[in-house]
């Protein structure tokens, strides 16, 4: 079983969880856990300004809500996003490089954070220290200690934090999990789930200046210094180990969410992920190919994703659910079910919108509506992709502790859990 981290391995996040309780416990903090008010105006910042611009759009379609100010280190982007938000309220947000400064202002409620997966879980345990609840993107975190650490500070600040896997407010599919719970199609076996796409090489990157309009010492953030490389901003850090995850942790989060939570799963006994780099031969460190299979004991999923071959004309979908009597199929934003022959018996076809989870996050705040993806439950599925991640970067696969969440006899998985170090002056 995995033991708890060495001090100088977790000075950062350690010293954050500490914080963040005696805030709770002894400050005027205690009572932001009180809902806010149907009728309360909420004040919220957006951190990152690429799907952060999603961000925006959905959070204009809450009512009373004010988006108050748009962080980015990229010049360019916040001027993109501040360009979203022209004429779109009566007052135009404040633009900020440092996320700090809108955990600085008492007015604001919450911040919303789009930037890359190694800023979730640190940015999410300063605004819960500062008073603010939280709505991260998915993955949430960056490894399991991280994973673990932020559901700790969330409890400890009595933070309402959701996370952005945003299918769990579409009507579409809340109908389709809840026939699962009828018995539509008996009891439940399996969950297969597919990603597909035809994303072209990174190329060798050179190591050069960073280019005058990016903060790349803000953009690194908790991640210890390294150079700038000139094919890794904005998007292809996805695929260093340094920065990201992969597609497991990019993409594959959306559909074994989907997955565990038809299935009504927790942690897994067993894991096993098997792939490879096989289309391109450039920077890339993860795999364009990857094979991930979750054992439960009395039930398995599955995660197969193909980054760089979308392999035409096979086309399988999000999510495919089995049992005895049946299947269902999820897309990216319903549902539909057959029989034992292949008889459709169940359909919904209802369009995907992210207003749902937005609005579902504000009522939290507002009303003391239940999440429908807190950070808790929303991190055991974001730990499916890092034992995926853990296995394949090391023997092939992990045994779990289904009662802990943590690994079992794995000397090598264990130095993965996270990082050996944080950039000084993250801690707080």
């Amino acid at each position: 079983m995995t033991e708890e981290p060495t001090t100088n391995r977790r000075r950062f996040l350690a010293t954050s969880l500490a914080a963040g309780a005696a805030t709770a416990a002894t400050g005027p903090n205690l009572l932001l856990g009180q809902a806010k008010g149907a009728n309360s105006r909420l004040r919220v910042g957006v951190m990152g300004l690429s799907r952060g611009k999603g961000h925006i759009k959905a959070f204009l379609d809450v009512p009373n809500t004010e988006i108050a100010y748009l962080c980015d280190v990229d010049d360019n982007r916040l001027a993109a996003g501040d360009n979203t938000m022209k004429d779109k309220q009566e007052r135009p947000p404040e633009k900020v490089t440092d996320f700090r400064q809108i955990l600085d202002d008492p007015e604001i409620d919450a911040l919303s954070i789009a930037a890359p997966n190694f800023w979730h879980a640190p940015a999410t345990i300063l605004a819960c220290q500062a008073g603010k609840h939280v709505y991260v993107e998915k993955p949430g975190s960056y490894n399991p200690y991280e994973s673990f650490k932020m559901v700790d500070v969330a409890k400890a600040t009595n933070r309402h934090v959701q996370m952005g896997t945003q299918r769990r407010s579409y009507p579409g599919m809340i109908e389709g999990m809840a026939r699962l719970r009828e018995g539509l199609i008996g009891t439940l076996r399996y969950a297969r789930c597919w990603y597909a796409n035809t994303r072209p090489s990174i190329g060798k990157g050179q190591v050069t200046d960073p280019p005058p309009e990016l903060n790349w010492t803000l953009w690194q953030g908790p991640v210890p210094e390294a150079p700038y490389k000139d094919n890794l901003v904005h998007y292809n850090w996805h695929w260093h180990w340094n920065y990201g995850g992969g597609e497991l942790a990019n993409n594959g989060v959306h559909s074994l969410d989907i997955a565990r939570w038809a299935m009504e799963a927790d942690y897994p006994q067993r894991v096993s992920c098997t792939g490879g780099r096989y289309r391109f031969d450039d920077d890339q460190e993860t795999p364009d190919t990857c094979y991930a299979v979750f054992d439960y004991g009395t039930f398995g999923m599955s995660w197969e994703g193909s980054s760089c071959h979308r392999r035409k004309p096979d086309t399988p979908p999000f999510v495919r659910v089995y049992g005895d009597g049946g299947l269902m199929e999820f897309s990216s934003a319903n549902y539909v079910a057959y029989d034992e022959d292949g008889k459709e018996i169940a359909k919904n076809t209802d369009p995907p919108s992210d207003v749902p989870h937005f609005t579902n996050f504000a009522d939290a705040i507002r009303e003391g509506a239940k999440l429908n993806q807190p950070i808790d439950d929303a991190q055991i599925g974001t730990m499916l992709c890092h034992y995926g991640n853990i296995a394949y970067r090391t023997n092939g696969s992990v045994d779990v502790d289904p009662s802990s969440g943590k690994l079992v006899d794995h000397p090598e998985g264990e130095k993965l859990w996270t990082r050996e170090s944080y950039r000084p002056g993250w801690g707080v």
